[in-house]
């Protein structure tokens, strides 16, 4: 049975809400004002809220906010009820997170109509983050044993001839083993973090909230974030000349940490798949209404089947080019476009190159 929280300091109405939700077979619990109301969301964690705007010192917006501000509750089905549905508290209220608009007065139909269909997406939604979860389990047990074993064979087996034959080996070889293992160390340390990272961005993608506040955050300054980043990639593989960066300095709507994390899969992914001396262009591009972040490499480049089925997991021509990791970077990089409202384009020609383009559409202005 599912359970609906009626919040409204008007006593006849509350009543009237109740007694027509448990008509329908809902199990209802009501509260006289947001503090009250707020309490009880916590107790009693309801399946879905309905929420008066026009309460005496914690209205239906405070409730909202306070609300969504706390991780036991953001995700809860928020429908707020109204005798002035105007535009601009329509949108106040989208924009801290509520649902649903019931205008008052309301028909018992129209009441039901609301809630069943909010109840309605909220199945749909857990529904599709439990599969996102099933099969973010089934990739991470095929993909992840084998990946892990790779850098972990390497730190293993030097470490067991450092530890076994040091006083015998010249310094040389015991310099050159202590290379491996820093480079096999760092492989794992990408590889654990970019599982952290899909895993994390497969949830949000099923959460409004989570996406919403993703969307607040920019980078004011990504001159500094994008070329230092990228210029870090560079350097990691002593290529620090074939880098071109052209950055316009204008806001980007992103935080600096996963745009720096978008810089990092992009860079390293054109320099992995281009030789030494050739070039590898970086520039951000701004037009009325978008960004454009694109990365350029004249190396072996794609097909177009091999391009279709970027995702999660897949790697190219692992038969033909040794690679590290597990091909997560690109999916990575795709999975946070989307959730910035943007758009990921590559252009790729066999032996000529590939031009990577994340799009983000400019944040609107205040």
């Amino acid at each position: 049975m599912k359970k609906i929280l009626v919040i409204d300091d008007e006593e006849r109405l509350r009543e009237m809400v109740n007694l027509a939700l448990r008509q329908r077979g809902y199990d209802v619990v009501e509260a006289e004002n947001g503090s009250v109301g707020i309490e009880k969301t916590r107790t009693e964690q309801p399946d879905l809220i309905l929420c008066d705007v026009n309460m005496e010192k914690v209205d239906g917006y405070l409730t909202l906010a306070s609300l969504r501000n706390d991780p036991a509750t953001a995700a809860i089905p928020f429908i707020l009820m109204t005798g002035m549905a105007d535009n601009a508290g329509m949108r106040h209220g989208m924009e801290l997170g509520a649902d649903d608009y019931l205008p008052k007065p309301f028909t018992i139909d129209a009441l039901y109509a609301a809630v069943e269909a909010r109840l309605r997406k909220s199945q749909t939604m857990r529904e599709e983050a439990e599969r996102r979860l099933a099969d973010l389990r089934d990739a991470i047990s095929l993909a992840l044993p084998h990946e892990l074993r790779t850098p972990l064979n390497g730190i293993i087996a030097y470490g067991e001839i450092l530890q076994l034959e040091a006083a015998t080996l010249p310094p040389a070889e015991i310099a050159e083993m202590g290379q491996v293992i820093g480079e096999s160390g760092r492989r794992l340390e990408r590889l654990v973090e970019n599982f952290l990272i899909y895993a994390q961005l497969e949830l949000f993608s099923t959460d409004p909230v989570k996406i919403s506040a993703l969307r607040g955050r920019q980078t004011p300054q990504p001159a500094r974030v994008i070329g230092d980043h990228a210029r870090r990639q560079a350097e990691l593989v002593q290529r620090g000349a074939d880098l071109q960066v052209t950055v316009a300095d204008a806001p980007v709507p992103m935080s600096e940490e996963y745009l720096g994390k978008v810089v990092d899969e992009l860079v390293q992914n054109a320099l992995k798949f281009s030789s030494a001396g050739r070039r590898v262009r970086v520039e951000l591009s701004e037009t009325s209404a978008a960004l454009t972040l694109s990365i350029h490499d004249f190396g072996r480049g794609f097909s177009t089947e091999q391009i279709s089925k970027v995702g999660a997991y897949m790697q190219f021509d692992r038969k033909m080019h040794e690679q590290q990791g597990m091909g997560l970077g690109l999916s990575i990089v795709r999975r946070l476009t989307e959730l910035h409202g943007g758009t990921l384009a590559i252009q790729s020609h066999r032996g000529e190159g590939t031009t990577v383009e994340v799009r983000l559409p400019k944040a609107p202005a205040n």
